[in-house]
C-alpha cells in the first residue's frame, strides 16, 4: 500500500512541478519577451522597416561583419533570447549561420556586458571566482572571454553558412 501512495505523490508531484514551471515561465520571462518583442517591432516601425532593412543589408554584406558585428549587436541590444530575432533581416540561406553565431556569443558577453544574458552569468563567475582567487584582475579575462567569443561566433558562422549552403545545393539537385 505504501508502495502505491508513494507512486501516486510522485505522480501528482511531477504535475505539481509543472505547473511551478510553467507559472514560473508566464510570471517570469514570457511578459519579459512580450514587452521586448513590441518595444522593438514598435522602435522598427519608429525608425521605418525600409531603414533597419537597409541598415541590415549594409552590416551583413559582408560575412566578417555578418558573423561579428551583426550578432554582437543583436546580443548586446537585445539580449538573450531576444536577440535571434536579429535574423528576420537576413536572407533564409544565411538564418542557420546568424543564429549559430549568435547562440555562441551569449556567453562570452557576459564577462563585459552581464546585462546580455544575467540568467547564464554564472558560466563567467565561476572561472572568474578562480580567477579572483588567485589573485589576478578579472578585465583581462573578461576581454579575452569576449575576443575569444568574437572568434567562435565568426567561425560558427562561417562553417554552418558553407553547411547550409551545400545542403541547399544537394535538395535543389535532388527536387530537379
Amino acid at each position: 500500500m505504501d508502495f502505491l501512495i508513494s507512486v501516486a505523490e510522485g505522480f501528482i508531484g511531477m504535475f505539481q512541478e509543472g505547473g511551478d514551471t510553467f507559472m514560473g515561465l508566464v510570471t517570469g520571462i514570457i511578459p519579459m519577451l512580450v514587452v521586448l518583442i513590441t518595444a522593438v517591432n514598435a522602435l522598427i516601425k519608429f525608425i521605418g522597416e525600409e531603414r533597419v532593412n537597409r541598415f541590415a543589408q549594409k552590416c551583413t554584406k559582408y560575412f566578417i561583419l555578418r558573423y561579428t558585428v551583426f550578432p554582437f549587436l543583436a546580443v548586446f541590444f537585445l539580449t538573450n533570447p531576444m536577440c535571434y530575432t536579429f535574423g528576420r533581416f537576413l536572407p533564409e540561406k544565411q538564418k542557420p549561420a546568424f543564429y549559430d553565431s549568435a547562440v555562441s556569443f551569449v556567453h562570452p558577453i557576459t564577462g563585459l556586458f552581464p546585462h546580455a544574458n544575467p540568467a547564464e552569468l554564472f558560466v563567467y563567475m565561476g572561472v572568474a571566482a578562480g580567477i579572483t582567487e588567485l589573485g589576478l584582475s578579472l578585465g583581462p579575462l573578461a576581454l579575452r572571454f569576449l575576443l575569444v567569443g568574437i572568434v567562435v561566433m565568426l567561425i560558427r558562422g562561417l562553417v554552418t553558412e558553407i553547411i547550409t549552403d551545400r545542403m541547399l545545393k544537394a535538395r535543389a539537385k535532388n527536387v530537379a
